[in-house]
C-alpha cells in the first residue's frame, strides 16, 4: 500500500493527510496504536514543514506513505528552509520545539533527504496488522 498527496501549503492540509493516512492504514488493517503514532508523526512532520519551509514550486506539500509488511514509511516533501530539520531540546516553559522530538521517540528511526530544491522528512515506524495470529487481537480485546 502506497499513497503520495499533493496539498495546499496551508494549515487545513493537516486535517485532510490525517484522515487520508488513517482510512487507509485502518482499511488495510494496521493495529490502531500504530495508526494513532503514524497519523502523529504525519502531522508532526507536515506541521514543521507548513511552519518552517517553503512550499514546492507548484506551491503545494506533498506527504507520501508506503507500508510494507510490518512497518510504514512516511515523509513530507517542501521547498525547504533555511535551516536543516532537527530534533530540539525545548526548555520545560517552552511553547514549541518538541514535534521531531516526538517523532525521534515514536519512529524507529527518522531523517532528511534532499533533491535539488525539494526536502523531504521521513520517518519509519511499526505498522502491524491487527491480527498477527491472533496475538495483536488478543491483546486489544484483553486491553
Amino acid at each position: 500500500m502506497s499513497s503520495v498527496v499533493l496539498l495546499p501549503y496551508a494549515p487545513s492540509s493537516v486535517a485532510v493527510a490525517r484522515q487520508r493516512l488513517s482510512n487507509e492504514l485502518q482499511d488495510s488493517g494496521v493495529f490502531s496504536t500504530a495508526i494513532d503514532d503514524a497519523v502523529l508523526v504525519v502531522s508532526e512532520l507536515l506541521s514543521n514543514a507548513l511552519r518552517h519551509a517553503h512550499p514546492l514550486p507548484s506551491g503545494m506539500v506533498r506527504v507520501a506513505w508506503l507500508r510494507s509488511d510490518d512497518h510504514i514509511e512516511v515523509a513530507v516533501s517542501d521547498g525547504g528552509a533555511a535551516t536543516e530539520p532537527r530534533a530540539g531540546r525545548p526548555t520545560l516553559s517552552s511553547l514549541g520545539g518538541r514535534g521531531l522530538g516526538i517523532v525521534e521517540y515514536v519512529a524507529e528511526s527518522w531523517g532528511v533527504r534532499h533533491d535539488g530544491d525539494t526536502t523531504t522528512v521521513w520517518a519509519i515506524l511499526p505498522a502491524p496488522r491487527a491480527s498477527m495470529n491472533g496475538q495483536v487481537t488478543a491483546l486489544r480485546e484483553a486491553g
